[in-house]
């Protein structure tokens, strides 16, 4: 969570709204596919039962509605709140697109108005109980970025990058400007890793090899997952048939992760100190997990060793016979 000692005010969530999780997802750059991250994420917490909602902040930009078959929907209002459009299989989403007359119309906002929308998107909005709100941030690290990190209670970020000999600064610009926030970064999703060949399933690394793992252990983070490019997923993505044709059990490392986050809203009980922020939950909840994916990577060799020396002494007791 943000550091408040900076004395800029936190958005205040409606009334009308309860949200249990709030999860960023970021890039230091553009088109590395941080969209399709947040819309596979949200789709495969939704396909586990839990209530999804996605706050689409990439306002100059958004691609969200259209991916969820949004296109030529608007969202509507009721009593001084904005209403989110839900999608086919019940994701609500709240989008600049939804709000604009066609979603073809440039939004020509200057950073205040973007701040601005921001919090009428997270707090101006009835999403209801939510599970898990992700938002889908703008490229980079400009004001709405900052408005975003500074002004909503983020529990943690996901970081979207791709296999070029930029990643390791691209992914430094997110983990450095998280850090300045005081917001954890739960770990590392590479998109267009690698295309496979539609005759003989060869995984070809159209960008190169991945520096994935390198730069991951550089930052002391976690990878969540890996994505190849899938011109499947592509054209669901244009024809808005996302949800109904994203194959099952993408980024189940990422998923994983997210619903092992502990709740941010816990019961009352006696006092034992300083209750935990929702970011120190995070971190502490990433650290698990890291933890949790060395001890499997360690015991799988400790289990080869054990099994040597009776495989040796079968074949000594083949010798002597």
């Amino acid at each position: 969570m943000a550091d408040q000692s900076s004395g800029i005010p936190q958005f205040e969530l409606g009334e009308l709204s309860r949200v249990h999780h709030l999860i960023g997802v970021v890039s230091g750059k553009g088109g590395v596919g941080k969209s399709l991250v947040t819309g596979i994420l949200a789709r495969e917490l939704n396909r586990a039962g839990k209530s999804v909602g996605i706050l689409d902040a990439d306002i100059t930009g958004p691609s969200i509605p259209h991916m969820f078959g949004m296109a030529d929907a608007h969202a509507t209002a009721a009593d001084e709140h904005l209403i989110p459009v839900e999608s086919k299989h019940g994701i609500k989403v709240m989008s600049a697109n939804l709000v604009l007359a066609d979603e073809t119309q440039p939004v020509l906002w200057r950073g205040p108005v973007l701040g601005g929308a921001i919090r009428q998107f997270w707090g101006d909005t009835a999403w209801g109980d939510i599970d898990y709100m992700l938002v889908d941030m703008p490229p980079g690290t400009g004001d709405v970025a900052l408005t975003v990190f500074q002004s909503l209670p983020i529990e943690g970020i996901v970081i979207v990058t791709s296999p070029q000999d930029l990643v390791s600064m691209i992914v430094g610009k997110a983990v450095n400007m998280a850090a300045q926030m005081q917001i954890p970064v739960l770990g590392l999703v590479e998109n267009m890793s690698y295309a496979v060949c539609p005759h003989c399933g060869e995984h070809i690394h159209v960008f190169g090899e991945s520096k994935l793992a390198e730069v991951a252990a550089g930052y002391g983070l976690p990878v969540l997952g890996t994505l190849p490019i899938d011109p499947a997923i592509a054209a669901a993505c244009d024809k808005g048939t996302f949800e109904d044709d994203l194959p099952e059990s993408l980024l189940p490392d990422a998923v994983a992760l997210a619903l092992d986050l502990p709740e941010l809203e816990v019961e009352q009980q006696e006092p034992q100190g300083p209750e935990p922020t929702m970011a120190e939950r995070a971190a502490a909840a990433a650290a698990a997990y890291k933890a949790k994916k060395a001890a499997e990577e360690a015991a799988a060799p400790a289990e080869e060793t054990v099994e040597q020396p009776a495989a040796e002494a079968e074949a000594t007791e083949a010798a002597a016979e």
